[in-house]
């Protein structure tokens, strides 16, 4: 069988890719691995004949990290139909793969995909809101869904082909729902595989970038896929959301900082997107 080939996006955890590494590794279907170095301060000792290690050359983000392998597989006609997409602390169960690859088998207009990370819920992408979770409406193979997981994803080769990778304005956080837009515009479908099991049991600290991307970037998806109306509205609510987060802990996200949220308005109104602000990342 051909090996899948496996994009991991990596940053500065070396204990979490070597646990992410042999969890690939334990797979009921081969796989090879293409793993793409975001800036490292260190990279474990693990390239070898399945594994094989790409400089970003500094931290340039999830999706432009994800492009760099994204664009090796493209360029490889041998390499198959399908890229599996995974940062470096995704842990799939060992028939994660091949549970996935059995319910593409049956759609062959499916362009994205994603595992099951467990949480009951389903990505639906609101026109508002950008991408949100709504309750499981299946419990077992391929449910509809407006975008994949970033946790364990899929793509399929003739889909990149059409649409296009990740837009890198993005830099991290809601470039999946507009690659998914994307394909759904383009006639291909995106699904969620109950049943294919990932967990990612790395929580993320709360942190002014993670929140500044978060809200800087469900803008521009908002703008560019629903429009300058539905962007005014959600602008208004964001700034209600600042207002009312000030005043109530009680009505603060799980990575709230005002900071980062009003920087984020800042940037989307001046049309500052890839990086966010040096002073907000955590060494600040």
């Amino acid at each position: 069988m051909q090996p899948l080939p496996v994009v991991l996006v990596y940053r500065n955890q070396p204990e979490r890719l070597v646990d992410t590494i042999d969890a690939f590794r334990a797979q009921d279907v081969p796989v090879v691995i293409t793993l793409v170095d975001n800036g490292s301060a260190t990279v474990p000792p693990v390239e070898a004949d399945d594994v094989t290690v790409v400089p970003a050359g500094g931290n340039v983000g999830f999706g432009p990290a994800a492009n760099i392998g994204y664009r090796r597989f493209l360029e490889d006609p041998t390499a198959g139909e399908w890229v599996v997409l995974a940062p470096h602390d995704a842990l799939p169960a060992p028939n994660c793969l091949s549970g996935i690859l059995a319910a593409l088998a049956q759609r062959p207009r499916a362009g994205l995909a994603c595992a099951d990370v467990g949480d009951g819920a389903t990505p639906v992408i609101d026109p508002y809101f950008g991408g949100i979770l709504i309750p499981a409406r299946v419990h077992e193979g391929w449910e509809p869904a407006g975008h994949p997981h970033g946790t364990l994803m899929f793509a399929r080769r003739a889909c990149l082909d059409e649409i296009g990778v990740f837009d890198e304005r993005y830099f991290a956080y809601c470039e999946e729902a507009d690659l998914a837009l994307r394909a759904r515009d383009a006639g291909w479908e995106c699904g969620l595989v109950r049943g294919a099991m990932v967990k990612n049991p790395h929580i993320s600290s709360t942190s002014a970038a993670i929140d500044y991307l978060q809200l800087r970037n469900t803008l521009l998806l908002v703008r560019d896929h629903s429009g300058r109306y539905h962007t005014f509205i959600r602008f208004c609510i964001a700034l209600w959301q600042l207002a009312a987060g000030a005043v109530a802990p009680s009505r603060r996200g799980p990575y709230w900082h005002p900071r980062g949220r009003l920087r984020g308005l800042v940037d989307f109104v001046r049309g500052r997107f890839g990086p966010p602000p040096a002073d907000l990342l955590p060494d600040h």
